[in-house]
């Protein structure tokens, strides 16, 4: 009778265990997901003194943009630039949980690196100059801002299909000279192509910390059309452009959710000739100008203000003067921001803290964010 009884009930019982280990590993993992500190990178063009009017209190990383290639080392450009990374690194004893990294490149600044890179005494040089100005300056890492490796980037820069077997060389020769505690990432285009075609994510991703997504200028100022510039979710118009779509596309390659960082863009792209449709979203235009978030008193009048509730991204169109106008908001850095803390993700980094507004500005709604519940 008892080998009975536990014969009817025992497949019962572990049935009813199953289920609440398996409510607890859930609840563990809202609770994680829901409380988790994640990084907010700000990237920072400005000078010595501009950076003393914001607040880093929620800043856990400021890479100083850009640094630039000299022959094959990385190079401090002028004394300004010394006077300047002195003064951020210096920022560490305000700002104790801060880290401040070097970037190289940026749009328009990388020219040389697809033949820099391309040799072994190209990438070692340059490896060794950047652990020297590290240690120089007692920077805590750096930023490669390659644009781009394999891909086409700003019109006359060089590029070839080598370069994805040679960045992953430069990881390596990078890892090989920096302090094990240095900080080693890179920016990454947030479009289909780089993603696909630019870097080897298997060989790379294990050597690096995090990589930071551009997800803005996803339509950018080569666009012919409209679009949002910088979408958290993908629409039925703009399917492979978005935020959403870069990180499922790197997590369903392999890439752990714990090293992507997505992107805020604290300023605005502007096109002009828009037609008068669909509140000028999707339609031919000519790219005008960028508008930083500080000078958003600047705009024409005549705007009407619209989101996108799919995609999660504001827009504008002005009737009067066929502008169209793609942006990040507070609303949208919000979405982001949690976006970021619910799926597990490294943080969250923008594009540039000197376009945001000092007071009241889109970095106080994403230090909110990544501290709510």
């Amino acid at each position: 009778m008892k080998n009975f009884i536990l014969n009817i009930f025992y497949p019962f019982l572990i049935f009813s265990l199953s289920i609440i280990i398996n409510c607890s590993n859930s609840n563990n993992k809202n609770f994680a997901d829901k409380h988790q500190e994640i990084e907010l990178i700000a990237y920072y063009a400005g000078d010595k003194e501009s950076i003393d009017q914001y607040d880093l209190s929620g800043v856990s990383q400021l890479i100083y943009s850009f640094l630039h290639l000299k022959n094959n080392e990385l190079s401090i450009d002028n004394k300004s630039d010394s006077l300047t990374l002195i003064h951020l690194t210096g920022l560490k004893n305000k700002y104790p949980k801060l880290k401040v990294l070097i970037s190289l490149g940026g749009w328009g600044g990388c020219k040389s690196c697809s033949s820099v890179f391309s040799s072994e005494k190209g990438r070692k040089e340059f490896a060794k100059s950047t652990a020297r100005i590290i240690n120089q300056y007692d920077a805590d890492g750096i930023d490669l801002d390659w644009e781009y490796p394999v891909v086409p980037g700003p019109p006359g820069h060089p590029y070839s299909a080598e370069d994805k077997d040679n960045f992953t060389a430069l990881i390596k020769e990078l890892k090989a000279v920096m302090d094990p505690n240095d900080i080693l990432s890179f920016a990454a285009g947030g479009f289909p192509s780089y993603l696909e075609k630019s870097i080897d994510w298997n060989a790379v991703m294990p050597l690096v910390d995090h990589v930071n997504i551009m997800s803005y200028d996803l339509y950018g100022g080569y666009s012919k059309f409209t679009g949002h510039h910088t979408p958290l979710y993908s629409n039925d118009d703009q399917r492979s452009l978005s935020t959403d779509y870069a990180v499922n596309y790197l997590i369903d390659i392999g890439v752990p959710p714990n090293k992507i960082v997505i992107g805020a863009a604290f300023y605005g792209r502007i096109w002009e000739k828009v037609p008068d449709a669909f509140n000028g979203l999707y339609q031919s235009g000519v790219f005008y100008k960028s508008l930083g978030y500080n000078n958003w008193d600047q705009l024409d009048s005549g705007y009407e203000f619209y989101r996108d509730q799919v995609a999660k991204a504001p827009y504008a169109y002005n009737k009067e003067k066929n502008y169209f106008f793609t942006f990040d908001d507070s609303i949208s850095v919000t979405h982001k921001t949690k976006y970021a803390k619910e799926n597990g993700l490294k943080g969250i980094m923008f594009w540039q803290l000197m376009n945001d507004k000092v007071q009241n500005g889109l970095l106080s709604h994403m230090v909110r964010a990544a501290k709510s519940e």
